[in-house]
């Protein structure tokens, strides 16, 4: 099994630079062992750990409460530099971050002081079970409180959560709450078995009789048909953003790969003239080629959290508009990034040859890891909402997935 030496001192309050160095420490490690990682495709237990040692899990609370305070820029980049290393551990930090973040705008600020005070002190990590393609979780009424049952073929971070985001029927309309996995009645299955993503502990999960109480409600039931509050969604155009950024570095991550494994092992062409690969013109031109491309996805992406971040900033005074147009800038990133990351780690063979092909490498993850998530959603429906808002001026719908 593979192992790693990399050990943090749990500290509150850390600094940018020390979360930025502690994210790259770890994602050097996890590239080091990420070809064992993948083909063991364990839950990442020891890999969550390393995170909340890090202060990565706490990275975007308040620093009164002992987070570090960073805005979701920064929180982006982090995601980007984990996925570099392994693309499972990115994916995880993201999906951390907008599910622990979604109570500041989700709930009464009394409320989110308290429950981002908890998450921090016990250092919790957040998944959801929330993927609206299943039939709904439905909540019943027993005694002084509510039953969870159902199913959701996938859960993200199933067996690694201490804390879960879920939706449910209630007679007539939809609840929100958020709850403790460590409650009887959560039954996370190991039934997470495709080509990529192999970490991201996606298995399908069971509430069986789950207790729910009237304190986890995130919000009043409410009829399906009525419009939540702008602030309340938020989380879907910051998930886009989150998969943009894991995207973005797993393509990072093959390249730099590539780069190593060229300057190490490949071996020149028979015609080409030149004593080493590195001076090959033909993998120089595809090196400099994938870098532009990586370049300048990342800078959109960058540039589309800069405006989602601005829309959450104006807090409830938001408008609809407003989220319509910061969406619309993150769904042109995810359009821009899933096309570009496809495209280099799929090609980046074209530069270490046919003997890189090999199992033990297994440079064949970064394209499954990619392949695997970006039919989360399919990408043409982001092209879509995009082109809709450009040429018709219609900000796109508001859903789980836009």
């Amino acid at each position: 099994m593979s192992q790693s030496n990399v050990v943090f001192a749990v500290s509150r309050n850390p600094t940018r630079e020390d979360l930025f160095a502690r994210a790259e420490e770890i994602s050097a490690d996890l590239s080091r062992r990420a070809a064992d990682l993948d083909r063991e495709g364990r839950p990442p237990l020891a890999e969550i750990v390393k995170l909340k040692n890090a202060g990565l899990l706490n990275a975007l609370h308040p620093t009164e409460i002992g987070g570090g305070g960073l805005d979701w820029v920064d929180g982006l980049k982090l995601v980007r530099i984990l996925a570099r290393g392994e693309s499972s551990i990115g994916q995880l930090l993201g999906y951390h971050y907008v599910n622990s973040q979604y109570i500041y705008w989700a709930l009464d600020p009394a409320r989110a002081h308290v429950l981002g005070s908890e998450t921090v002190a016990k250092n919790l990590y957040w998944g959801a079970a929330v993927n609206p393609r299943d039939p709904g979780l439905v909540l019943t009424r027993r005694g002084n409180g509510y039953v969870l049952n159902g199913r959701k073929s996938f859960s993200t971070a199933a067996r690694v959560s201490d804390y879960i985001n879920a939706n449910a029927a209630l007679d007539d309309k939809i609840t929100s709450f958020a709850v403790p996995t460590n409650r009887p009645g959560y039954v996370a299955n190991d039934d997470w078995d495709n080509i990529g993503q192999r970490l991201s502990d996606s298995g399908s999960v069971e509430f069986r009789d789950f207790p729910v109480y009237e304190e986890d409600f995130v919000g009043a039931p409410a009829p399906p048909d009525v419009a939540p509050p702008v602030l309340s969604t938020f989380n879907t155009p910051f998930i886009q953003l989150v998969f943009v950024n894991f995207y973005l570095g797993t393509a990072e991550g093959a390249l730099q790969a590539a780069v190593d494994y060229v300057r190490t092992t490949t071996r020149p062409w028979i015609t080409s003239g030149v004593e080493r690969a590195a001076d090959d013109p033909y993998i120089l031109e595809r090196v400099g080629e994938f870098t532009a491309e990586l370049k300048a996805s990342a800078a959109l992406a960058d540039s589309a959290a800069f405006a989602v971040q601005a829309g959450l900033a104006r807090g409830r005074q938001v408008t609809a508009r407003e989220r319509g147009e910061a969406a619309a800038e993150a769904y042109a990133a995810k359009v821009h990034a899933t096309h570009v990351s496809l495209d280099i780690t799929s090609r980046v063979f074209e530069l270490t040859g046919a003997r890189s092909t090999a199992d033990k490498y297994r440079f064949d993850r970064f394209w499954r890891n990619v392949r695997t998530h970006t039919l989360h959603d399919p990408v043409f429906y982001k092209a879509r909402e995009v082109g809709e808002f450009v040429l018709n001026d219609r900000i796109p719908e508001v859903s789980l997935y836009s």
